[in-house]
């Protein structure tokens, strides 16, 4: 069963019980390009109705809505919010147009709905349009960038979610293996001895630092240029629009919306999407980093470093039996490569922009919101999957400390300069361990060597034997 509706280039047939309309089966045909549908990222559908409903609530307090029509677009924008319509967003989040598809499908699938409860039929516009009254005071270049910065807004907000939780697990694993000895390396060569707790809470310090980042990017975003309307001039819009609507939809969302001093510039400027996504990067890359480490700590078992253990998940390969590979650093791994081509897309579709308007907003707020999405799972799966589960080869690090030439420069302060070359030397040379050669030369005891190697004392800055002067 098929409704008939009509624009410009003509009829088309629409699906009866299809709350949206004929721009958005147009977009449906035309741009059938990643796969990924505007339903995929709920928080951006709420945010487009958030919009509509703050935009209805404005216009209405204008005068230029009368109180059932208003009600009307209301109830139905209330009704997206709650995820009742989601099925009706199946546009590709890929599409040309400057996000006029979007903005359409948000207008059709509210005016649609906002119809049946004055009583009407689906299509029946004259009653309720989704240009003339949902749309009402605005265009896609104020409505759909504010609401893409609602979207962000919110989602950020879940986003650090997750990442607390990561740095939870960090956290905890830190406070489990404070008292495990091991060597610390730079530049993949034995350095100092360190614990294990160290290094996993510097893990986890690293990462909290990423939450007031995200926080101060996403900050940008509550600048908004509702009324613009096409290019920043106002037209169409009443005198007091602009602020009246960022006043709505700071009451309605409880977020600190304020209009932009300078709408022509807030709407072709994409400087905070450039931001944002830059932050998205910087966590991205820290995490890379981290899972670099993780698989190489755990590289062996016996034939690589061996310090920890990794959560068996999966048999590792086809052909090697007992192989168990690090698989879930390697997805996350992959997962930040995949938010720093993101960053990339972003920054190349921010600076394609041209005079007035910045038409590549849909491809930036695709590769914004799927960074997101990605690192959120990722995170999840890191921290249950691999983090918590983590366990250390106690007597192996150790070993390893021990037989490292490192361990001479945390005996210096004891030894002197002079002798810590000297084993250091002879270690080198005959494969001997400094521990032992410390031990041979009667340098120290067995008992100083190992209070100075005590775990407690690798915590932080310590007082040292004073030298004697002459």
């Amino acid at each position: 069963m098929f409704r008939i509706e009509n624009d410009l280039l003509g009829n088309l047939q629409i699906p009866s019980d299809a709350y949206y309309g004929i721009q958005t089966q147009r977009a449906i045909e035309n741009f059938k390009i990643s796969g990924a549908r505007l339903q995929h990222y709920p928080e951006f559908i709420k945010a487009l109705a958030y919009v509509k409903w703050a935009a209805t609530e404005t216009n209405f307090e204008l005068g230029l809505l009368e109180r059932l029509t208003r009600d009307a677009i209301v109830a139905a924008a209330k009704e997206v919010v709650e995820g009742k319509f989601d099925d009706q967003f199946i546009i590709d989040m890929v599409q040309g147009g400057a996000g006029t598809s979007t903005n359409m499908n948000i207008n059709e699938v509210i005016a649609n709905r906002a119809l049946e409860i004055l009583g009407y039929q689906k299509g029946e516009y004259q009653h309720c349009s989704p240009n003339d009254h949902v749309n009402l005071s605005q265009s896609t270049n104020d409505a759909y960038p504010t609401s893409i910065q609602l979207a962000i807004i919110n989602t950020n907000h879940i986003l650090i979610g997750h990442l607390e939780n990561l740095i939870k697990s960090f956290r905890k694993k830190g406070e489990a293996f404070m008292g495990i000895l091991k060597m610390g390396r730079t530049q993949l060569q034995d350095a100092v001895p360190m614990t294990m707790g160290q290094e996993f809470e510097a893990f986890a310090a690293t990462l909290s630092e990423e939450v007031e980042r995200l926080k101060q990017s996403s900050s940008l975003f509550y600048e908004i240029n509702m009324g613009a309307t096409a290019i920043g001039t106002g037209l169409n819009a009443v005198p007091g629009y602009a602020e009246l609507c960022a006043q709505k939809l700071a009451e309605i969302t409880g977020h600190p919306f304020v209009s932009s001093p300078n709408l022509i510039e807030a709407t072709n400027d994409t400087g905070s999407y450039v931001t944002y996504s830059s932050a998205l990067k910087r966590m991205a890359v820290k995490i890379s980093k981290i899972c670099n480490d993780l698989r190489l700590l755990a590289s062996g078992p016996r034939t690589g470093f061996g310090e920890l253990n990794l959560p068996a998940m999966q048999p590792g390969s086809s052909i090697m039996p007992g192989k168990v590979n690090p698989v879930i650093p390697e997805v996350m791994n992959q997962i930040c490569f995949k938010v720093i081509g993101n960053d990339l897309t972003v920054t190349m579709a921010s600076e394609a922009g041209q005079l007035q308007l910045n038409v590549m907003e849909p491809i930036m707020a695709y590769s914004i919101f799927e960074s997101m999405a990605l690192l959120a799972n990722g995170m999840d799966t890191l921290a249950l999957k691999c983090i918590d589960g983590i366990t250390a080869n106690e007597a192996r690090s150790r070993q390893m400390v021990l037989q490292s030439i490192g361990i001479v420069t945390a005996l210096n302060p004891y030894i002197g300069y002079k002798n810590s070359t000297k084993i250091a030397k002879e270690a080198l040379e005959t494969g001997k361990n400094v521990y032992d050669l410390v031990l041979e030369y009667n340098i120290l005891s067995q008992e100083q060597i190992d209070e100075i190697l005590n775990p407690d004392n690798m915590l932080g800055p310590k007082h040292f034997p004073k030298q004697e002067t002459e």
